[in-house]
């Protein structure tokens, strides 16, 4: 299946509605999307790990990604519901990748899940599992 919207297009429409995101896009497919946030001083903890906010937020925005990708530019999909299960330490100087696929898509309702890593490490540093709300359209 053919993604509805382009790297490009997302990350523009991204750009104006969402300027406070501090996420890209590393890829978009039909109902797949790869995310990345740069992980500084402002996104650790005490303990010197990368927050769990900012691995919520690079799961929700994956599940964003992939969904617009597979059934276009939808302003007003929102998230449902969130469920991340933290899995070990993140690397505290590497960027945190989320990996989505979706596993529904119907005409309400999406649901899919993101694998979450510390870039350039093999084992995930979190899963998400999330629900978002379709508009009609």
């Amino acid at each position: 299946m053919t993604p509805k919207v382009t790297l490009s297009e997302l990350a523009a429409f991204l750009r104006r509605e969402f300027p406070q995101n501090k996420c890209t896009i590393d890829s978009v497919g039909a109902g797949t999307a790869t995310v990345r946030h740069a992980i500084g001083h402002d996104e650790l903890r005490p303990g010197g790990t990368v927050s769990g906010p900012v691995m919520m937020t690079v799961a929700d925005l994956a599940l964003y990604v992939a969904l617009l990708g597979q059934i276009g530019i939808v302003p007003l999909a929102v998230t449902t519901s969130l469920n991340v299960n933290f899995l070990r330490k993140p690397s505290a100087t590497r960027d945190i990748l989320g990996v989505c696929r979706m596993i529904k898509v119907g005409r309400t309702l999406a649901v899919g899940e993101v694998s979450i890593y510390s870039e350039g490490q093999p084992d995930p540093v979190a899963h998400a599992v999330g629900t978002y709300a379709i508009p009609a359209r």
